[in-house]
């Protein structure tokens, strides 16, 4: 059974791959960011043991699957259960891009508006991930690449993906 564990910058293209994947081999797929932060405004991270209980509970009721996301204190405590992780380490300039297109993502925010007015942080944010020293950050990412022990791969560039549902994505 095929346990991917998806890492990244933010906008690298972590969620078009896990979606690819789900839909291509019919693996459950869980969005790290669904269980990292707690449902209020302003935001605020769950705590671990909390976020931790949610992903235990979805491998648990699962045996093929993709996660993704961007915190390796959440990956890394369920990366021995994985057998694959893949680390998107495409260029900052692509991820910004990225950023520029999303598309609404309403398991994230409550309106388009509120999702355009948050692109000035995040696309800090993601100017910022060689610098930051942070579960997020390309240091934490490479850390938790190199000490992984099961099939691993890094893509440095963006592939063309022929999306099961006829769509052209891009990541």
């Amino acid at each position: 059974m095929r346990k991917v564990l998806i890492i990244g910058n933010s906008a690298a293209g972590k969620s078009t791959l896990a979606h690819y994947l789900a839909a291509s081999e019919r693996l459950a797929y869980l969005d790290l960011d669904t269980v990292a932060w707690l449902p209020q405004l302003p935001p605020k991270r769950m705590p671990l043991d909390e976020s931790m209980d949610l992903i235990t509970g979805f491998v648990k009721n699962h045996q093929a699957w993709v996660i993704e996301g961007c915190y390796t204190d959440l990956a890394g405590l369920i990366s021995e259960e994985a057998n694959e992780l893949i680390f998107l380490n495409v260029p900052v300039d692509h991820c910004l891009e990225n950023a520029d297109m999303r598309p609404f993502e309403p398991h994230k925010y409550s309106s388009p508006q509120a999702q355009d007015k948050n692109l000035p942080m995040l696309r800090d944010w993601i100017r910022d991930y060689a610098n930051r020293q942070d579960d997020c950050s390309l240091a934490a990412h490479r850390q938790l690449f190199d000490r992984f022990n099961g099939k691993k791969t890094e893509l440095t560039q963006r592939p063309e993906l022929e999306m099961p549902s006829q769509h052209q994505a891009v990541f």
